[in-house]
């Protein structure tokens, strides 16, 4: 199966996948729907009882962007940056994640859009929608068949794949570490907040820190602040993401989080379902935003250098000195925008 053929059935997959968030059939994709979508939809709906954090919302907006990233422009142009050879097959181990629905897929696409072979161990706490896509996968393409596998040890690989915390990052350097690997830690994101963000500015910021309730590495755990800034535009802001609150595992977390600061005498900002602390740290707690007020951009911008390594992404209203993303785009990367910035295309040409 050539490059060409991989890439019609991404795409076809792609609007198997786009049919779930408008709830509105594809037409052309009925023999697949009648296969698949029913099941695929009540699955969709089940993840919440498999993992208290995915919600239907939110499954069904990891689903969405994969779906937009699978267009044949999209995927030509992404793979047209490299040079690869059709005739040599690898078979990656693949460990991914469970912090937000299908947070593997990118890698699951990676080794098999260079006609790779993948063996994916699933984390428990996401371990059925990235296998039901896999059959839909195979139904569009049977050549897929052989070229994958979910497994639960990983033997007779070539190259690993290794997604997990600082932890277990350790563990994966030291069992995987004489073998080409790519290990992945934890990494955090930041927002750097002006003076002249409008309410507007603030309510799209809303997104990448409220979606997936804060789990990923691209949520927004960290705020960067002017100095004396006045947090009323901010929480008025907020305001229409008041209903994860409403979830329990995020309510708890609010709750326990929110009695330890107080226990302690610390000074907190409070909405009544997120918490505002002044801390130097990157990494906050579910519930919790940290922020730390700046002096100026180019102060900021120096800071930002020094802790590139531990961060994912930084986003920002304007155009500042510092390189980021638009408010409301965190949670939407394009196909190259790699994971703790190692270019995953590149790794696994270089094996060949």
């Amino acid at each position: 199966m050539n490059l060409e053929k991989r890439i019609k059935a991404f795409v076809k997959l792609g609007l198997f996948l786009k049919q779930f968030k408008s709830g509105e059939q594809n037409a052309s994709l009925q023999e697949l729907n009648n296969q698949f979508y029913t099941d695929f939809d009540s699955l969709i709906s089940l993840q919440k009882s498999k993992n208290g954090w995915f919600e239907r919302e939110n499954v069904l907006l990891a689903i969405n962007e994969i779906a937009n990233s699978l267009t044949e422009n999209n995927l030509s142009d992404w793979v047209s940056n490299y040079n690869f050879k059709e005739e040599t097959t690898k078979t990656i181990g693949v460990i991914m994640a469970g912090n937000i629905p299908l947070v593997g897929f990118h890698d699951f696409l990676s080794v098999l859009i260079l006609g790779n072979k993948i063996h994916a161990k699933l984390s428990s706490d996401d371990n059925t929608l990235l296998p039901k896509i896999a059959e839909v996968l195979i139904a569009i393409e049977p050549h897929f068949k052989s070229q994958i596998k979910f497994i639960e040890k990983l033997e007779n690989f070539d190259a690993v794949i290794a997604t997990g915390s600082n932890n277990t990052a350790r563990y994966f350097k030291q069992y995987f570490g004489k073998r080409p690997h790519i290990i992945r830690k934890n990494r955090n994101s930041v927002a750097i907040i002006h003076k002249e963000d409008t309410q507007e500015d603030l309510k799209a910021l809303g997104a990448d820190i409220f979606q997936y309730f804060g789990l990923g590495c691209r949520s927004v755990s960290k705020l960067y602040v002017p100095k004396n800034y006045v947090f009323d535009t901010f929480f008025e802001a907020l305001f229409d993401y008041k209903e994860v609150i409403y979830n329990n595992k995020y309510a708890n977390n609010y709750d326990y989080n929110k009695a330890v600061y107080l226990l302690g005498s610390n000074e907190l900002l409070d909405n009544n379902f997120l918490l505002l602390k002044n801390e130097n740290s990157l990494t906050s707690p579910v519930g919790v935003l940290y922020y730390e007020y700046y002096d100026d951009a180019n102060t900021l911008k120096k800071h930002i250098n020094e802790i590139n390594d531990e961060l994912q992404c930084v986003v920002s209203s304007k155009n500042t000195p510092i390189d980021t993303f638009s408010f409301g785009e965190a949670q939407c990367p394009k196909l190259n925008d790699y994971a703790d910035g190692v270019d995953t295309i590149e790794f696994l040409i270089g094996l060949n």
